[in-house]
């Protein structure tokens, strides 16, 4: 009996672990609750940790030509242990629309289906998922593996269109037409997909644990829906490209590579995997295993020098005899596959990758959720020491010693008081270029430029206009978000004299507060105007028609990707300006009821002689009482830690 896979036991593990560091952080927030440490800030940050965890996605896309093998692929490496394909897979043409793979539980068993007639319309189509009504949605029934096909399979359904209608949509060019694959049996009219996008929510386990698959048909969809180009495949946590061993490595196979996925960056290369599929059909009774052996060796060497990639990352294999091997417990077949050599590796590479990346954010983000909470708990044992060592300087003295350390308590508090002035006027300040922050990395602005880009490429008949349309409106950005970066680096500069100010005044702990980076921010823009520039040659050699619909289709694509920058910019800069100021505004207060409390502690001393010793007596539990808050603290943030350090341990396969 064939044993359930390595990458199913390895993402069962992943999610296991996810589930107990939600756990560790929801503990850390109800202890910081019980011990009155937890205020608004604190719950915001608590509450936003553990939603990324609950909201963790691993995304694996699939990109081929058709024909390549590669809905049998994800049926033989995800869906084997269901008994049947879940997607359609058949010869020729099967999946004629980008289609996702998800799980979500707020959406009954279906597949949802966007008209290929919302490509008229200016919106992307994350954009249309918040729609419900612009969507066909079927409903499956898990107890039927018939009726559950038969549904599955409209997402390959076609329709015939006069072909100025397909291009409108952006389906063809001047030339040979994009959908050219696709039979034609009458002049003037052609085959289309009658779907934008789909997506099956399908309740199987991996999918419930936050695997999501997205399956692309090829250079039609990736070419002619640029929020595959700009978003969806950058974004995919791993990216597997599927050839065909019967064909090798084809022209179109080589555009969608060089033009779409091998990117300029070596480092974004290295993290694509290609799989040379179909070499049950290299098998040969008149060969031997070994001469066969050596004929797929030499065609992974060959396709890894066609597509400048090491060997290694070429895996040969047989997802039809794979999915075939499993679904009859036949092992002997299922290593001649070599299906499990790729399941290793996805395994090996995509599932540690990912959970150090959400280890090492979440490590981070804990220790930037607390910090407050500790250096509230540094202050008030701070304070308590020197109230200690304050009264027991007192014990055997006169009544004029009190009263003199009365005063001199008096003084501080006056002093710091008069101080709280400066803290009002620096808080004005802080209001004011906190505005000017905001306004940099305002939506509206934004919205203008988008407007004024939009009328340009409409009015221009000419390249040149079009590239200075889209030149001007990434500048715009540009200079957005350096502008951003100088008054954020204005805001740091301001806060951190203060603070400095402050303890050398007042005594207040010295806090360091956090730059602010657009770095990330810049880079996403300039990852877009890469794909713009690059693929900005193909779609003005289009024909007329076809080229302005695709254009501005590619061009409300990177406005909506921009948009996506500005509001992570904007809910960035608010959590950081909230870390900048609380810590100071914390410490403020916290440092005048210490005052107070100083002071009202040796008054009543003044009052009554008899108090010294119950004074003291007093700090000291509250000193133990601090030292356990303090230790408790530790202890659960060690929890925290622990659950992040702990190896990675597989699950027991089952049989």
């Amino acid at each position: 009996m064939v044993q359930q896979h390595d990458l199913t036991v390895r993402f069962e593990a992943y999610a296991d672990w996810r589930r107990r560091l939600s756990a560790s952080i929801a503990s850390l927030h109800e202890w910081l609750s019980d011990q009155d440490l937890a205020d608004g800030q604190v719950d915001l940050k608590i509450q936003r940790i553990l939603e990324r965890l609950h909201q963790d996605k691993l995304v694996v896309a699939f990109v081929a030509e058709f024909s390549r093998g590669k809905s049998e692929l994800i049926n033989a490496i995800f869906f084997a242990d269901f008994g049947q394909r879940l997607l359609p897979s058949a010869a020729g043409r099967t999946t004629m629309c980008p289609t996702e793979l998800v799980y979500d539980a707020s959406y009954p068993p279906s597949v949802r289906l966007l008209p290929i007639e919302t490509r008229l319309k200016d919106a992307t189509v994350s954009e249309f998922k918040s729609y419900p009504d612009e969507w066909i949605t079927l409903p499956l029934d898990l107890a039927s593996a018939a009726g559950m096909a038969d549904v599955l399979g409209r997402v390959a359904e076609v329709k015939r269109v006069p072909s100025a209608l397909a291009r409108q949509y952006g389906l063809l060019d001047g030339g040979d037409d994009i959908m050219a694959s696709l039979e034609r049996r009458d002049e003037g009219n052609v085959d289309i997909p009658c779907w934008r996008h789909a997506i099956i929510n399908f309740p199987h386990p991996l999918l419930q644990q936050g695997l999501v698959i997205l399956d692309t048909p090829g250079l039609n969809a990736i070419g002619t829906e640029p929020e595959l180009t700009l978003s969806h495949l950058p974004n995919a946590h791993a990216l597997l490209f599927i050839l065909s061993a019967d064909a090798g490595v084809t022209k179109t196979d080589l555009e969608v590579w060089n033009d779409h996925l091998a990117g300029d960056d070596p480092a974004t290369r290295a993290g694509r995997i290609v799989i040379l599929n179909k070499i049950d059909g290299l098998w040969d009774d008149l060969k031997t295993h070994a001469e066969v052996d050596a004929e797929i060796e030499r065609q992974v060497r060959q396709t890894a020098d066609l597509l400048a990639v090491p060997p290694s990352q070429v895996y040969a294999v047989s997802a039809k005899k794979g999915l075939l091997a499993k679904v009859n417990g036949d092992d002997a077949l299922l290593a001649r596959s070599q299906l499990p050599e790729l399941e290793d590796a996805l395994s090996r590479k995509l599932i540690p990758a990912k959970r150090d990346i959400v280890g090492g954010t979440t490590k981070t983000d804990v220790r930037d959720a607390i910090s407050g909470v500790r250096a509230i708990l540094r202050q008030r044992m701070t304070g308590i020491n020197e109230q200690l060592a304050e009264l027991s300087t007192l014990r055997g003295k006169n009544q004029d010693v009190v009263e003199h350390m009365m005063d001199r308590v008096r003084e501080e508090k006056d002093l710091f008081e008069r101080g709280l002035a400066r803290y009002t006027a620096l808080r004005n300040i802080f209001t004011e270029q906190t505005t000017k922050l905001l306004d940099y990395l305002g939506l509206e602005a934004l919205k203008l430029n988008a407007g004024r880009t939009r009328r340009a490429i409409e009015g221009s008949l000419f390249t040149k206009g079009v590239r200075g349309a889209m030149g001007d409106f990434f500048a715009n950005i540009r200079q957005d978000l350096d502008q951003a970066a100088q008054q954020a680096n204005e805001i740091h500069d301001l806060m951190r004299a203060m603070y400095a100010r402050f303890s050398k005044e007042h005594g207040i702990e010295l806090y360091e507060p956090p730059p602010f980076s657009v770095l990330k921010y810049r880079k996403e823009v300039e990852r877009l105007e890469r794909a713009y520039n690059q693929h900005f040659n193909t779609l003005w050699n289009m024909a007329s028609k076809a080229k302005f619909a695709l254009m501005r289709r590619f061009f409300e694509t990177v406005a909506t990707r921009v948009k996506h920058v500005y509001d992570i910019a904007n809910r960035d800069v608010e959590v950081w300006l909230k870390s900048v100021m609380s810590p100071l505004e914390t410490q403020v207060r916290e440092h005048h009821l210490q005052l107070r409390r100083r002071l009202d502690s040796v008054r009543r001393i003044h009052r009554a002689g008899d108090e010294l010793e119950t004074r003291i007596a007093e700090l000291e539990q509250q000193a133990a009482a601090l030292r356990a808050q303090i230790k408790g603290l530790a202890a659960q943030i060690s929890a925290i830690d622990g659950v992040i350090a702990q190896p990675e341990v597989p699950l027991a396969a089952n049989g």
